[in-house]
Formats: C-alpha cells, sequence, structure tokens
C-alpha cells in the first residue's frame, strides 16, 4: 500500500491539534486537580474560622451575660427582703430582652442541676440557663433568650445553606444549631473522637471534599461543630472546575484560530508559489505572484515571492530577446533564401545576354558588319550596368541595416544629378520622362552619388511598372525650406497595406508566379535607407485614378549652412 503524503496545510492542521489539544488536555488534568486540592484546603480553613468565630461569639455573649448578673447579684444583695427581691427579679424577667425569668435557687432544693458549671441546658425543653452564687447556699438562675443568643451566634454565617454548625454540650445533646439536618448531626456526632482535644479547632474530615471540623470550648463545656455541605463542595469545586475548562478551551480555540489562520495565509502563499512553478514549466513567463502580506506572512515567504518575481521578470526578458533574436533568424534565412532566388533569377538574364553576345562577336566562321558588332557590343554594356546596379544595391544593404553607410554632405545641383540620372536610365530603355525642375532651382544639402542611386532606382521602379506609352514626370518644390521631389507615373492602384509593405526587402507588386517585370524588388528599400541616411524622408502615393508617386524631402543647403 503507498504512503499518501499529507498536504502542508494537513500537517500543520494535525500537529496543531497534537501540539495545542493534547497538552491543554494534560495541563487542565493538572490544573483541575491542583485547584481542587486548594479548595478543599480553602473549604478546611474556612470551616476552622467560622468555628473561631462561634466560639468569640460565643464567649463574647456569655461575657456580656455574666457581667449583667454580676450587676443584678450586687443590686440583690442591697434589697433587704425576699419580696422585694422577688418584685424585683420580676420586674426585670419583663423589661430585660436577654433574660426571661430570674429564680434564687438553693442546692439542696435542686440536686438535679450541677452548681460547678455556669451553663445549664434541657435538651427536652430547649430552655438555657445560666447560674451565678449569691453566697453560699444560694444561686441565681437565669432563663436566657435562646432565640437572641442564636441570632447573636449565628450573625456572622451569610450563606444559609453553605455550613451546617452545631453546638452540642459534653453528652452530645444539641444545644444550638445553625441548618440543621437530623441525619447529618447523628452522623457528626457518631464521627467526633472519643478523646477531644480542648480549645482547639481541628478537623475530623471523614468525606474528601466535605471538611468537618470541632472545636471543644471547655470553660464553658459547649462542643462547635462545622460541617460542609455536599451542595457548597459541589458548587465550590465544579464552578472552578468550569471556569478552569472554559479558559482552557478559550486558550484552546483562539490558539486554534490563529495557528488555521496562520496556515491559511501560510499554504496560501505557497500555492501562490506553487501555481507560479507550474506555469514557468507550462512556458507561461509571464506569471508573477502576490503573495498576501501581513502580519502572518513569514520573510522568507516575501523573499521567495521577490526572488520568484525578479528570475520571471529576466526569464521573460530574455525569452523576449530570445523571440526576437529567433525572428531576427527567420528574418536572415528568409532573406538569404530570397537573395539566392533573386540573385539567380535577376543575375542569370544579363550573364546570359553578356555570355551570348561575347560569344557571337568571337566567332570567326561568319561575317559580322560593324552596326551589327555596335549592336552587339552596346548590349553588353547595357547588361554590365544593369549588372553591376544590381551588385551595388546588394552592396549597400548590409550597410544601411547597420547604418554604416558612408555620406558625403555637399552642395548638390538638383538638375544636374537628376539629368545624370536620367542619361543613365535612357541608357538602358527608352521612355518619356518630363523633368520639370527649372535651373533656378536652389541647390540641396545631400550625396550627390547617393542621390543620382536613389533617383535612378525610382526611374527604374517607374518604368518597369508605369502603363505603356505614358510619360515619367519629375517635379520638384520648395516647403518649409526643404526641398520637395515628385517621381510621378501612370499605374494600377495599389492598396494602402500593401502600399506600406513595399519599403520592405524583396517586395514586389508582382509575386513569383505572375512576375512580368524584371528587378530584385529592393529598389524602394534602397531609396528609403539613402535618403533617411541623408537627414530627408520619402513618401509613397496611389490614388483611385491610377498616379503613383514618390515624395522625397531633402533639406536645402541654405537651410544646412545657415545651421552651421
Amino acid at each position: 500500500m503507498q504512503f499518501k503524503r499529507l498536504k502542508i496545510v494537513e500537517q500543520i492542521i494535525i500537529i496543531s491539534l497534537i501540539g495545542v489539544l493534547f497538552p491543554s488536555v494534560i495541563s487542565w488534568f493538572v490544573i483541575n486537580n491542583v485547584s481542587q486540592h486548594s479548595l478543599r484546603r480553602e473549604l478546611g480553613y474556612s470551616a476552622q474560622i467560622i468555628a473561631k468565630i462561634i466560639e468569640n461569639n460565643i464567649s463574647s455573649i456569655l461575657n456580656s451575660d455574666n457581667n449583667r448578673l454580676d450587676e443584678i447579684i450586687i443590686s440583690l444583695k442591697h434589697i433587704p427582703s425576699d419580696n422585694q427581691k422577688n418584685l424585683y427579679l420580676q420586674d426585670l424577667s419583663i423589661n430585660s430582652e436577654i433574660f426571661k425569668d430570674f429564680e434564687i435557687i438553693r442546692p439542696s432544693e435542686n440536686p438535679e442541676f450541677n452548681f460547678d458549671k455556669d451553663i445549664i441546658y434541657n435538651s427536652e425543653t430547649e430552655q438555657l440557663w445560666l447560674i451565678k452564687k449569691i453566697h453560699d447556699d444560694k444561686y441565681l438562675k437565669a432563663q436566657v433568650n435562646t432565640k437572641l443568643i442564636k441570632d447573636n451566634i449565628f450573625s456572622n454565617i451569610q450563606d444559609e445553606t453553605a455550613r451546617r454548625v452545631y453546638i452540642v454540650d459534653m453528652t452530645g445533646k444539641l444545644v444550638f444549631a445553625h441548618n440543621f439536618d437530623e441525619q447529618d448531626f447523628q452522623k457528626s456526632i457518631k464521627q467526633l473522637p472519643v478523646n477531644l482535644v480542648n480549645n482547639i479547632v481541628t478537623r475530623f474530615e471523614t468525606i474528601k471534599n466535605q471538611p468537618r471540623v470541632y472545636l471543644k470550648m471547655d470553660n464553658i463545656g459547649l462542643i462547635v461543630i462545622v460541617n460542609t455541605t455536599k451542595e457548597l463542595t459541589q458548587s465550590t469545586i465544579n464552578k472552578a472546575r468550569l471556569k478552569i475548562l472554559a479558559a482552557f478551551l478559550i486558550a484552546a480555540a483562539v490558539t486554534l484560530f490563529l495557528t488555521l489562520l496562520y496556515s491559511y495565509y501560510l499554504y496560501f502563499n505557497i500555492r501562490q508559489l506553487f501555481k507560479g512553478i507550474i506555469a514557468v514549466s507550462r512556458g507561461n513567463y509571464k506569471k508573477t505572484i502576490t503573495p498576501l502580506t501581513n502580519i502572518f506572512t513569514p520573510r522568507e515567504i516575501i523573499f521567495l515571492s521577490e526572488e520568484f518575481n525578479g528570475m520571471i521578470n529576466e526569464i521573460n526578458v530574455s525569452y523576449k530577446k530570445l523571440k526576437e533574436k529567433n525572428k531576427e533568424l527567420k528574418q536572415l534565412d528568409s532573406f538569404r533564401s530570397n537573395l539566392v532566388d533573386t540573385v539567380s533569377h535577376e543575375l542569370r538574364t544579363p550573364l546570359t545576354s553578356i555570355r551570348g553576345y561575347t560569344s557571337r562577336l568571337l566567332r570567326k566562321d561568319i561575317e559580322i558588319d560593324e552596326e551589327t558588332k555596335h549592336k552587339s557590343l552596346l548590349i553588353i554594356k547595357q547588361q554590365s550596368e544593369r549588372l553591376s546596379r544590381m551588385i551595388e544595391d546588394l552592396l549597400v544593404i548590409p550597410d544601411i541595416e547597420g547604418a554604416k553607410l558612408n555620406i558625403n554632405f555637399e552642395r548638390v545641383n538638383l538638375l544636374n544629378a537628376i539629368e545624370n540620372s536620367i542619361y543613365s536610365v535612357k541608357n538602358i530603355e527608352t521612355r518619356e520622362i518630363e523633368n520639370n525642375i527649372t535651373s533656378d532651382f536652389p541647390d540641396i544639402y545631400a550625396d550627390k552619388d547617393r542621390l543620382e542611386q536613389v533617383i535612378i532606382n525610382l526611374l527604374g521602379n517607374a518604368n518597369k511598372y508605369a502603363y505603356p506609352d505614358t510619360p515619367i514626370v519629375i517635379k520638384a518644390k520648395c516647403e518649409k525650406e526643404k526641398a520637395v521631389i515628385k517621381v510621378i507615373n501612370q499605374a494600377d492602384y495599389i492598396d494602402k497595406q500593401v502600399l506600406n509593405t513595399l519599403f520592405d526587402k524583396f517586395i514586389r507588386i508582382d509575386d513569383k508566379t505572375t512576375r512580368t517585370t524584371r528587378g530584385t524588388g529592393l529598389g524602394l528599400y534602397i531609396v528609403k535607407g539613402l535618403v533617411e541616411a541623408m537627414n530627408g524622408s520619402v513618401h509613397l502615393k496611389s490614388t483611385a485614378d491610377n498616379v503613383f508617386s514618390v515624395k522625397i524631402v531633402l533639406p536645402l543647403y541654405k537651410e544646412v549652412s545657415d545651421e552651421n
């Protein structure tokens, strides 16, 4: 079975779950356990504090009552008769909030009382009596208002259900109770140790999370028992447990959210890099990546993105240069093919003529008259000049393409240059050429030989494509200190799209299959290159009325000399 590799985002999620949830669960158990122990101790401490508070309350109340009884006994000693004493005590019973009843008793008449103690409690009647000695055979017995004492004893216990407090005498009889429960009371009495420690709060718990304490008040013969209820334990520990759990859940949720958010941004940026690499592998060298940049974006991602985009830009530039070089190679290959085709086609005719007439003149088996010799030599001369012009055209192309033309600027008489060009063209073929340039036309600033080569090419081109028996017209004028020369002939209309391509190399109006004229297709290309090298411009125009014109704009000599 082949192992399936997980994606980055899947791995991050799994690691996050293991790295966040697992430690969080363990930490929750540990902290919950520590918290439970701490709360258990706190419940025990609070039970001890309550027991101590109740002891202080009882002591304070009894001390106050004893002081009051001392005052009453002093007053009784100053009352002479028993009748008056009884009236005094009755009056105190009516007006006192603390004591309900007063009685003077003798030990001999009340053997049931233990006169060695200051407190007497009757569990059957739930009556509490304080005993105070008047003199050797008489004691003052005062019944205490138990409800008032109970309220004062338990006044500091705020929560009515949080604790169960029992105050019992040394025999285990209940004196006072707070939040009394019979079953709990009986269980507490049974679980009390046999030997009680005097005046020290002591724990005697039997249930783990419900601490119980007792306090034996030896001086007054009471025992305070403080029990922790199950409800208090559950509410305290469970609330703390829920708070801890909620805190851990919130922390885990926030951590997971931030982790997932970080994972999303990281995955998105890595995905961008992944898409960019795929695009490059498929030949798309323009695909750049734009990462999400925020606090979650690592510096390495930004660095990789910038480096990738820089690499893509360099590849794209190199690819464009390579395409241009390939295009140039194709053009060179096309140029080579056209050159071979043109040279093989165009040079063959003049060479054949030269070879044929030369062989004829060299024959000794026939008589050749002078007129025939002259015609043959004239044809050889014309074909040689044609061959020479074609070779010159071919040789000037590299200089034009490499911008290495050697231009000798000088003052040129336009009429003389055009007449020389017309003479050269008339030696090739006879056609009417109308030269409308006057002798007073201003001189121009150009290369005389190059200018004549331009005019010869234009006249030759016009001669090839003009209608039979139609003239070629040459005229010129001055416009804004420029010489505007036009060569006009009548020929078929040429569409603008075709017209714009005539300045390219080896472009001819008639293709190889319909070719009726001679030529290399380099005439207008050379014209444009030479004219621009002489700081001029050339324009073609073909109208619907079958007029074709070439306009050449060259600087006048005056303009150039003034600028210099």
